[in-house]
């Protein structure tokens, strides 16, 4: 007969996890990790164990779960390789500043510091990824550090790691000796605005005569405040390919993303700007890209931390971003439609008419834009995306027509190769009744094909489309700008990705040419809806997309014969520079080519 007055400390812990909301936990088991598989068996009706065939696949669910609800993800990994094989979605969780619980397993108590099988020196190894980072001293620490693993790491943003000798969980420790914050967990409340600083913002903004709105994570679900004050100023909106999803597509004054993966309106408009508000974004290539440097810089923020972080701030706002703009926008003054506002608004519908044409086209080589045009006459309203990094990134910001209704997530700053198939596999968990996509370049994607078969095995119906144009395209697109041998160690060769699927259990699907696409992406979504996980395998040209940071369209600066060359390179003979729309607005181009490049 079972004491009730008795708990084994791994069952303790896993009902820990359990009380934060948990609902699945991603690993592979191991020998360090034994009496974590019994007490998960125990849970098993609270928390699902989710087998994946890689470690790095694991961590990189539990941050894309983070980032899909905000809520805590937790990864296992074994004393020694497992661990370490976690490091990469442990950094991605790190830097996107989401939060992770990652359990490490080692030799059982007797067992460490004495350079046994698998026992390594842990701790510092999880020193510089963690902001909580433990090993269990004694069994009844166990769940009282799994508690404070999972506090710190939402509290601070971050990974937790919690190193467990592997005989620890099925010791017997008082059912009393244990208990979860979780009821108490608050968030925390953001500091109250400084009304001197929001009144100095609205001044500078009054006074600006060529505004835009730049509008990152920090406004996320709250696209209709910046509208607002984005039609009152007549400034037009710039965003983070990260908060994309915040804005809807076809809203005429929404430039798309700026800088590292953006829309050529956006670029051009900030760069010929005298007034930036930027608003809960942390830029990384501020500095490197002198993109906002010389103008009015307005910065609003959650963290003091990231005031001047980036750039000087003619004037800081603490607080939360949405509440500053609704201030904002009391505030400032209605403006009449300017100059400025309509020749942005003319770069910017030449640029989508220019982004239509090529997602509309029917006829030569397949193009990664015309796969996207078929997403966004298919696709649920309400579809998630998982997103790779590198070409696929950046032509899903231009060519995937998102709403507030979508979520589109990826690894923006960290930039890791092969989150999406892992963020599908989260996403369909966390939203089982949504339709899920995953976006991968061939690169990325074949780092972690082997976990189709988890998408298969947990039963969690998705479409995973692989963008093939046998390259580690972005990086190659790089060498071409800073190489003096150009192409170098960026080719590879081709893998039929579909046979991979079907090896798998999945649906394979193959598409070559436009005149495919409709079949195709009608056979998938038809899969899908049916229950299977489908993987399309598309066989594309290998043009980069449009280099936005390279462009040669203005013959004041290159030649006809350059100018003509890249127009028919990138299909772009419509395209014409931004100096062409100030001018027909009476305003001149203040900005060289020359000077965006230096």
């Amino acid at each position: 007969m079972s004491d009730k007055t008795k708990i084994t400390a791994g069952r303790a812990a896993m009902k820990i996890i359990a009380s934060w909301g948990v609902k699945e936990v991603y690993g592979i088991p191991a020998g360090s990790l034994n009496t974590w598989m019994d007490a998960l068996y125990e849970e098993r009706d609270k928390v699902r164990f989710i087998q994946v065939r890689h470690e790095e696949v694991g961590a990189l669910a539990a941050s894309m779960h983070a980032k899909f609800t905000g809520g805590i993800g937790v990864c296992l990994g074994s004393g020694g390789p497992g661990g370490t094989h976690l490091m990469n979605g442990l950094y991605d969780a790190r830097e996107d500043n989401v939060p992770v619980l990652a359990i490490i397993g080692t030799r059982p108590l007797s067992e460490v510091n004495i350079d046994g099988f698998q026992e390594l020196n842990q701790n510092p190894i999880y020193a510089d990824v963690s902001v909580y980072n433990r090993r269990v001293a004694y069994p009844e620490q166990l769940p009282k550090l799994i508690d404070e693993g999972i506090r710190r790491a939402l509290a601070l943003g971050g990974p937790a790691t919690i190193e467990v000798p592997a005989d620890f969980g099925w010791a017997e420790i008082d059912n009393d000796s244990w208990y979860t914050s979780a009821p108490n967990w608050r968030k925390p409340s953001a500091p109250r605005l400084n009304m001197d600083d929001v009144k100095a913002a609205a001044e500078l903004l009054n006074k600006a005569e060529r505004p835009v709105i730049y509008a990152g994570i920090g406004t996320r679900h709250h696209g209709e405040d910046v509208l607002d004050l984005s039609k009152k100023l007549k400034a037009p909106i710039a965003t983070t390919g990260k908060n994309y999803e915040t804005f809807h597509f076809d809203e005429p004054a929404f430039l798309g993303s700026a800088g590292r993966v953006s829309w050529k309106s956006a670029d051009d408009t900030i760069w010929e700007a005298d007034t930036i508000l930027f608003a809960g974004s942390d830029y990384p290539f501020a500095e490197s890209s002198g993109l906002f440097r010389g103008k009015k810089f307005i910065q609003i923020d959650i963290n003091p931390m990231m005031l001047g972080k980036r750039n000087p701030a003619d004037v800081a706002i603490l607080g939360d971003a949405p509440e500053a703009i609704r201030t904002i926008t009391e505030l400032v003054d209605e403006k009449p439609e300017s100059p400025w506002y309509r020749a942005v608004l003319k770069n910017n519908q030449n640029w989508r008419d220019y982004m239509r044409k090529l997602e509309t086209k029917t006829e030569g080589p397949l193009q990664a834009q015309q796969i996207f045009h078929q997403m966004n006459e298919r696709a649920d309203e309400d579809a998630i995306y998982s997103v790779d990094i590198g070409n696929t990134t950046q032509n899903s910001v231009r060519h995937l027509h998102l709403t507030p209704k979508n979520l589109w997530r990826t690894s923006p700053k960290f930039a890791t190769m092969g989150n999406g198939l892992p963020g599908a596999i989260a996403a369909k968990q966390d939203f089982p009744e949504r339709q899920v996509w995953s976006l991968s370049g061939d690169g990325g994607f074949s780092m972690v094909m082997q976990d189709i078969v988890t998408a298969v095995q947990h039963n969690l119906p998705s479409i995973h489309v692989v963008f093939c144009n046998e390259a580690f395209g972005f990086i190659k697109k790089a060498q071409e700008a800073t190489n003096e041998h150009v192409y170098f160690g960026v080719d590879f060769r081709d893998i039929d990705y579909a046979k991979i699927a079907e090896a798998q259990g999945a649906i394979g699907l193959t598409v070559t040419e436009p005149k495919e696409l409709d079949r195709v992406f009608e056979a998938a979504i038809k899969a899908e809806k049916a229950g299977k996980v489908v993987v399309i395998d598309a066989k594309m040209e290998k043009t980069p997309p449009f280099p936005v940071e390279a462009m040669k369209l203005d013959t004041d600066y290159f030649s006809e014969e350059e100018v003509e060359g890249f127009k028919e390179r990138f299909e772009a003979q419509e395209l014409l520079p931004f100096r062409h729309f100030l001018e027909e607005e009476g305003l001149s181009a203040t900005v060289t080519p020359g000077e965006k490049q230096e």
